[in-house]
């Protein structure tokens, strides 16, 4: 083979190795990520629990109807403020009336049926027992009398045995008619007592019946109990209610309870007297100041959801919110002031513990550390650090691309000026 073909070769075949060298660095060489970045602030932040709940009054009055019966006239609106005693109401009560003058009747023949026996029973009937005893007791002993001076008589000579006879006929009837007036005055007797007893008890019994029959006519007559709001009125002129249905719901709603329902891993954060936020839908530019009052003791279904029941006091002024309606609530647990806090994005946790991606700058270039942090209370948006960072450190944002310890990555900022600033200090 010609030399110079020969060199020719040789030289083509280092080229190649060359390049192909050179092909292989740059195959392995691995893309410089850009990332965003941020920087630790100093704020104020305040921990909250949000949940939803609804509006209840604190003292409900409910009103519910004693008797079956038709509504016979209406006499307020619903959501009118109504005073203490005002008439709200008024139903058919007039067979209960008309029972009640019956019930009255046998409540004064019982009680004049008891004063009669209670004094020997009437009058009259007394008188004529105990009259015609004692003519039977008279007629007896004036007939014993004459059979005295009769069998005198006899010994003297002066009267006959046939008179003494006729007289002793005469006797014995007239104890026989003693003995039988007798056993009547007895049982006259103990029918008094008798009557005495069941008067009694007829009175109790006319006694009970009148006043329930008061009440309903009374319960016909339906007035507001107390100063406040008619917030439930229902009824209708002309509507038949039954025992039991509601007529009126009433309450002063000045002062409301909302009861807000908290998620189970949020009710270790509550506490009595903390202060809360109230907001409704129907009014979007308003919200009302509370408290809390009755943390949850326990944890109950709700849908699909396990809650435990936060009552709270809220200040209602102006009778704007009203019961039974679905409201928003904000529950701020804790406050920090001047705390160091970074983005919640910027956290991620494992096995318990929380840490973030601070950008380290090397020779010529930028890598991540993954350190871990100690955090404190948080918001929607923000985390406070406890310990583990300092407000010069720069700390990587989540993006497309899974953060890793020591990742080589270029920061791409929209404030730019800030983080160079940040990069030029360090």
């Amino acid at each position: 083979m010609d030399r110079r073909l020969r060199n020719r070769i040789l030289l083509f075949l280092l080229a190649a190795g060359i390049s192909a060298y050179v092909l292989v660095l740059l195959s392995g060489r691995q893309p410089v990520a850009k990332l965003s970045a941020t920087v630790p602030t100093r704020e104020n932040i305040v921990s909250s629990v949000s949940s939803n709940g609804k509006v209840e009054p604190v003292s409900p009055y409910v009103i519910r109807a004693q008797l079956d019966t038709f509504v016979q006239q209406v006499y307020a609106l619903e959501g009118e403020q109504v005073k203490r005693g005002q008439l709200l109401v008024e139903l058919n009560v007039k067979d209960a009336t008309a029972g009640l003058a019956q019930a009255r009747a046998r409540l004064l023949k019982a009680r004049d049926d008891f004063r009669a026996a209670s004094s020997g029973g009437r009058a009259d009937e007394a008188a004529k027992v105990t009259g015609d005893l004692g003519k039977a007791i008279a007629e007896r002993d004036r007939l014993q009398r004459s059979h005295n001076a009769l069998e005198r008589l006899i010994a003297q000579q002066a009267a006959t045995k046939d008179e003494l006879a006729a007289n002793e006929v005469e006797l014995a009837k007239a104890q026989a008619e003693v003995s039988r007036l007798t056993a009547a005055k007895q049982e006259f007797d103990r029918s008094v007592q008798l009557s005495s007893g069941v008067s009694s008890l007829q009175i109790q019994q006319a006694q009970s019946e009148v006043a329930a029959l008061e009440a309903k006519v009374r319960d016909g007559r339906i007035t507001s109990p107390i100063d406040g709001t008619l917030y439930s009125f229902p009824v209708r002129q002309g509507d038949f209610v039954k025992a039991g249905d509601l007529l009126a719901e009433m309450a002063d709603l000045h002062k409301v309870r909302v009861r807000a329902f908290v998620d189970e891993p949020e009710i270790g954060a509550l506490a009595p007297n903390q202060p809360v936020r109230i907001t409704w839908d129907a009014l979007p530019n308003r919200s009302w100041p509370g408290q809390t009052e009755i943390v949850p003791k326990q944890v109950v279904p709700r849908g699909t959801r396990s809650v435990g029941e936060l009552l709270c006091s809220v200040n209602n002024d102006k009778l704007e919110l009203l019961p039974n309606v679905n409201v928003s609530v904000r529950i701020n647990s804790k406050e920090r002031d001047n705390v160091l806090i970074v983005p919640r994005g910027t956290v991620a946790s494992e096995n318990g513990k929380h840490y973030v991606f601070v950008v380290k700058s090397g020779v010529g270039k930028k890598m991540l550390e993954k350190r871990e942090i100690q955090i404190g209370i948080s918001d929607a948006n923000h985390y406070e650090v406890v310990s583990g960072l300092d407000i010069k450190d720069l700390i990587a944002l989540p993006g497309d691309i899974e953060l890793r310890d020591g990742m080589s990555v270029k920061i791409v900022n929209t404030e730019s000026s800030y983080i160079q600033g940040h990069q030029d200090a360090q």
